[in-house]
Parts: C-alpha cells; sequence; structure tokens
C-alpha cells in the first residue's frame, strides 16, 4: 500500500474521542527530530500479527468489568459452602441493587434463585446463569436496531444528552456506519455554544466524506437546525443528523432551548424529528434514570445509545433503566474508535455482566 493511501486510512479511522486536525498533520509538517518515536509505530502495525484485536464480546467484557467483577466478587464471597436462605437472598438482592440493576430485577433474579433450589448449596456459575437468564429478559424486548426510514428524506435524527456523554463523537460514528451503508448524510453543527464542538463535527464530516452545516460560535442553534433541514430535503439527502448543545437536564431555559429547536424543525417537516436519540454516559449510574426521564419528556426521546463503557462504568444502569423505562437501546460504545460502536446486544450484554464467557 502507498504511503499516500496509508496517510488516508489513518485520518479516516484514526478514532478517538477528540480528534484533532492537529494529529491528522503531524506526519506531513512535524520536523524529523521530534516524530521519529511515533511514526514507525503507525506504519508497522499493519504488517505485525503479533496484537490481535480484541473481539466484540471481549471488549463489551472489559467495559463490564466493574459491574461484573463486583458481582462476582459477591457470588463467591455470599454463596460458597452456604445453603440458600432467606438471608442469602436478601445479601444477594442487596449486591444487585448497589450494581445498579434496579429494585425490580434483582428481585426477580433472587426469585428465579430461590425456585426449587432454598435450603439447598448452589454454585456460582448457576447463579452467573441465572443472572443471565433474568437479565436477558429484561434487555432482549428493548434491543432493537436503529431503522432508518426510506420513505423520509432526509430521516432526521436530533441527537441529545447532558454535557460530556459523546454526542458529538457518537454522531460521527453513526455518520461512518450510514454512509458505509451507502446512505447519504448531512451533519449539523447544532451545538454552536462550543466552538471546539463544531471543529470536532468538521472533522467528523471530512472522514466520512459528510457535508457538515454550520455557523458562528453563539448563533441560533433552531436557526442552524431550520436551515440543514430545507438544503437536506433540497439535496435529497437520505440521514439528517443533527447535533445539540450538552445541557444539564435541571436547568428549565436550556431545555426550552431544545424544545425550540424541535419547534422551528417541524414548521420545515410536521413529521421530525422522526428519532431522538438520548446518549447517556455509562459512569454516571442512578443519574442516568433522571436524564431519561426529563429528555423524554421535553425532546420525546425515542432510543438510547450507551456511551464510556470503558471499565470504570456501572453499566447496570442500563438495565434498571430498560426496566423503568422500555424504551428501545440502538447501540453502545466501549472505546473512542470508530468500530467501538455496535447495535445493542441483549444477550451478549446479559452474560457479559454475569462474567459469564461468550
Amino acid at each position: 500500500m502507498s504511503d499516500e493511501k496509508k496517510g488516508f486510512f489513518r485520518r479516516i479511522f484514526g478514532g478517538g474521542e477528540t480528534p484533532t486536525e492537529t494529529r491528522v498533520e503531524v506526519p506531513e509538517v512535524a520536523p524529523p527530530e521530534p516524530v521519529p518515536a511515533a511514526e514507525p509505530v503507525v506504519e508497522e502495525k499493519p504488517a505485525t500479527a503479533a496484537e490481535p484485536r480484541l473481539s466484540w464480546f471481549q471488549r463489551l467484557k472489559a467495559g463490564l468489568s466493574r459491574s461484573s467483577n463486583a458481582i462476582s466478587d459477591s457470588i463467591a464471597s455470599v454463596f460458597t459452602k452456604r445453603k440458600l436462605d432467606a438471608a442469602t437472598l436478601e445479601e444477594f438482592e442487596d449486591v444487585l441493587i448497589q450494581a445498579d440493576l434496579g429494585v425490580s430485577t434483582a428481585s426477580a433474579i433472587t426469585a428465579a434463585l430461590a425456585k426449587g433450589r432454598f435450603d439447598k448449596e448452589i454454585e456460582g456459575e448457576e447463579v452467573k446463569t441465572i443472572l443471565a437468564e433474568e437479565v436477558a429478559k429484561v434487555l432482549v424486548p428493548v434491543a432493537r436496531p436503529l431503522a432508518i426510514d426510506p420513505s423520509r428524506k432526509p430521516h432526521v435524527i436530533l441527537v441529545v444528552g447532558v454535557n460530556g456523554t459523546g454526542k458529538t463523537t457518537t454522531i460521527g460514528k453513526l455518520a461512518a456506519k450510514l454512509t458505509a451503508e451507502g446512505r447519504s448524510v448531512m451533519l449539523a453543527a447544532g451545538d454552536t455554544f462550543r466552538a471546539a464542538a463544531v471543529e470536532q463535527l468538521k472533522i467528523w464530516g471530512q472522514r466520512t466524506g459528510c457535508t457538515v452545516m454550520s455557523r458562528p460560535t453563539g448563533a441560533d442553534a433552531a436557526g442552524l437546525a431550520f436551515d440543514a433541514l430545507k438544503e437536506a430535503q433540497a439535496n435529497g439527502t437520505d440521514v439528517l443528523l443533527i447535533d445539540t448543545a450538552g445541557r444539564l437536564q435541571n436547568r428549565t431555559e436550556l431545555m426550552a432551548e431544545l424544545e425550540k429547536i424541535i419547534r422551528v424543525v417541524r414548521k420545515q417537516d410536521p413529521t421530525a424529528p422522526h428519532t431522538v436519540l438520548l446518549t447517556l454516559d455509562a459512569t454516571t449510574g442512578q443519574n442516568a434514570l433522571q436524564q431519561v426521564e426529563i429528555f423524554g419528556r421535553v425532546a420525546g426521546v425515542t432510543g438510547l445509545v450507551m456511551t464510556k463503557l470503558d471499565g470504570t462504568a456501572r453499566g447496570g444502569i442500563l438495565v434498571a433503566i430498560a426496566a423503568k423505562y422500555g424504551l428501545p437501546i440502538h447501540f453502545i460504545g466501549v472505546g473512542e474508535g470508530v468500530d467501538d460502536l455496535e447495535p445493542f446486544e441483549a444477550n451478549d450484554f446479559a452474560r457479559a455482566i454475569a462474567g459469564l464467557a461468550v
């Protein structure tokens, strides 16, 4: 492969939570002395087979390690050489609640454990299997792929969430997936409050070959969304992805601005937005429940994307959210790379959080 092609693929698939133009330009503009240590690593990776890429399940399991390790450790301590009695079940139920699985799911798991096993010893692997089965029962009904309506041109996807949940990066990764499917995509940089967010989305646009509609910092986000939809309609674009400013769910004035975006978009297309994705940071734990409730009320959330499942996450909260709200879970992110956002698989998630193999 030529150096020009290698440089192209590094620019497109280099990945990263906050890609910058500095990283893209380093191989071309940096002086020889500072670069040599990094340059050979980039060039040698494609030819090295010694570091096989982890499978999706392995990455998912690593991302859920905080929750699964805590549960596995508790299983080892609670059930070792003990008969299954009321005290054991209550102790394990507390463990599950502390792992953010939610009261209803924790109760269902302990009830399933008690069936036919009360006053008997039970092995740790059997406990994990029952746990995975009960979690899967909650998650399977909400594990749904993101459906793009071909009769809508464009299919408008509004991405919302609080500060730092990875909205802009999620949009970039979705754009990569949609364009890989052969769809035409436009990006609207609706986070007009942060110049860095606009620049970040422009870089994703360059990487994915998508048109990016933007305005100067501080411009009216609703007006930008209106103009983007109008242009996307004129161009016959398949999908319009609209970024929004990160806003705290307890700030009424910021939520009012989000409502304004939706009102203005509907003046152009009464059926839009056709999808409202809420990004949730997996490290936030119980606060995510409140985010789902408030954004659902204000923006009419139609689906969820959980991001930053990076090993420090409290991934059990996704089970509690599924049990309480029943919203579709479309994607889950386990890292910063363009291929670290994948469709949500309920059984894989259940087995990973229970500490079981695939």
